[in-house]
Order: structure tokens, then sequence, then C-alpha cells
């Protein structure tokens, strides 16, 4: 294993929950400092990003979940960046002092939330210099899930008209910024807080939802991304044209989303994220260009954990939330 300097024998921190539970349950504990298998690197985590499937896991509530029951306790977090520190047999890609970020050990493994954490080389992608590390960390989830839904499931394109809900939020400001640079014309739902925020990105129109219907607004879209879920993704069929397509994020109102389209003749398609280094490595280039920034609300020290969790499980954060590990 090269190493770029011996890891301290000190046990470092990491969160960890023994049983699924409200926010009490995160609870910061120490451990050793994990040992990278072949084909996989030791990172000296600065940035933790924190996404709605922490919350929900930690609940108990959707797939990852019924993945993970039996192994708790567990180390929530699939979104790291950070140093890498040593490199273990196999590794060709990358070398101790790199600056890495990645979506890791999804769904089972987790680990993020933590001093330390280890990743498959092939899950990690270089970090541009205009970004730092912490602010790293939010990208990887959500970014890839704006990427994957837009790109490979609705196949946008240049000159399509597109409405995003919810697209202040996490996946959101990614989205819009993808969309954007890509050439559509961007229509997005917001609370009038958001709206300033969404216009300095570049976004056409913003729709206040809380007095606007879609439905009455929207009409002949080619894509609609919805990461509400529910009502509101139901009422945005009624937005597309004959040929246009809904991808809707929330996996637990799919379902019924998608049958109701198929009953209107329309297309609607859920998603589930996937980590994918070579997107990856494209939106950092991006990133790296000026093209699209990456806004963080708030970055939480880890024994702020269970704070960072109360302002996620409130579904109304602009940009993201990240846990600051170092």
């Amino acid at each position: 294993m090269e190493s770029s300097d011996v890891v301290d024998a000190t046990p470092m921190q990491h969160v960890v929950y023994r049983e699924f539970g409200e926010r009490e349950v995160l609870q910061v504990a120490q451990a050793p400092v994990p040992e990278p298998a072949e084909g996989e690197v030791l990172i000296r985590v600065h940035g933790a990003g924190l996404n709605p499937i922490d919350w929900k896991t930690r609940r108990g509530l959707g797939f990852a979940a019924r993945q993970i029951e039996s192994r708790l306790p567990w180390t929530p977090g699939y979104d790291v960046a950070g140093e890498v520190i040593a490199v273990a047999d196999g590794v060709t890609t990358l070398a101790p002092g790199d600056r890495v970020m990645g979506m890791v050990g999804f769904p089972v493994g987790g680990g993020a939330y933590a001093g330390y954490a280890v990743a498959r080389a092939d899950e990690l992608a270089i970090v541009p210099d205009e970004l730092d590390l912490v602010t790293a960390g939010a990208v990887p989830l959500a970014a890839l899930t704006a990427w994957q839904a837009l790109f490979e499931v609705a196949r946008l394109e240049s000159g399509q008209k597109i409405l995003i809900h919810a697209g202040a939020g996490g996946v959101g400001h990614f989205a819009v910024q993808f969309a954007l640079e890509r050439g559509a014309h961007v229509v997005a739902t917001a609370s009038p807080a958001n709206r300033d925020f969404l216009a300095e990105l570049g976004v056409h129109e913003v729709i206040d939802y809380h007095t606007t219907d879609v439905a009455e607004e929207c009409y002949g879209l080619d894509v609609v991304l919805d990461l509400v879920g529910g009502d509101a993704g139901k009422r945005s069929l009624h937005t597309l044209a004959e040929s246009g397509v809904l991808v809707t994020i929330p996996t637990i109102t799919a379902d019924e989303i998608v049958s109701a389209a198929e009953a209107m003749g329309l297309r609607a398609h859920g998603m589930t994220v996937r980590p994918d280094v070579f997107h990856l490595e494209e939106i950092a280039e991006l990133i790296e260009d000026g093209d699209v920034r990456v806004h963080i609300e708030q970055a939480f020290p880890m024994d702020q954990v269970q704070a960072a969790h109360a302002l996620l499980e409130g579904g109304h954060v602009r940009g993201k939330l990240v846990l600051d590990c170092r």
C-alpha cells in the first residue's frame, strides 16, 4: 500500500446509528481508521454531502434501508470529497495527495460521514482546483441525479422547453444549470424567496408554486423533471406535449405518476441514480469552466449532524447541505 503519510493510530470520528429512528439516533463515535482493500483508496474526508436519501434511510424508509437493516450499526453518507491518503494494490489512476470526490458505497456501504473513508478508485473523479473540498463533497449524488435524469432518461436537447420542480434545491439547482448549458428553455418552480437565486442562475421563468398551478401556466413542454413527486408530479403531466416526457425522482410516488401518465397516453419514468465517474468528470469540467456553480446553504461540523438532518428533513434547502468532517 502506498501512503503519503502514516495514518495516525488514534481513532477517527464518525457518525453512526445503531437503529432506525428520528435524528436522535445519529451519534458521533470513534472507530479505527479503515484500511483500503485491493482497488480502493483511503480518503481523509473534508466534505460529506447530505442528501434526502440519508434521512429517509435513517428512518428505515426506502430501498437502501431494506438492504442495510441487517448491517446496523451503520455510518451514513454516499457523497465524499477529500484527499487521497493511501492507495491499495491495483490502483494506478490515483496517488496520495490527489483531491477527489465521488458517490461512494451506494447503496449498502455508505461511510462518508467520517474523518476517513475508503472508496473504490473507479468511483472517484479529480476535484477542480476552483472547488474547495468541503463544497465538493456536496456535488456527486445530486449532480449525477440531475445529469442522468436530463440526459439519459429525458434525452434533453438544445431548444427544448423544460419545467423543473424545486429548481432551487440540491438536485434542482444543478438541473437548471445543466439544462441551460445544454441550450434548453428552462422554467422552474420555487418559493418567492428563491426567485432571485434562480434568476441569477439564468432560469427563464420562475413559477411560485404557492400561488400558481403549473397546469394552467405551462403547456406543450418537452420535458418535466419532477423533484417533488405526488400530486405535483401528476398535475405536471397536463403540461406535456404529446411527445413530451416526465421524469420523477421521488421513488415513493413514482409508480402512481407513471400509471397516471399511461392512462393519459403520455410518457413518464421513475429513476434511481447510479455512480458514474465519467458523468462526474463531465460535471467537474463544467464547474472548472465556470458554467456550473455549487451552492452550499450551510456546512455543519460532524457533532452537529442532528441539526443538519433537521434542516435536511425540512425540505426547503437552497442548494446543498454538507458536513465539514475535517
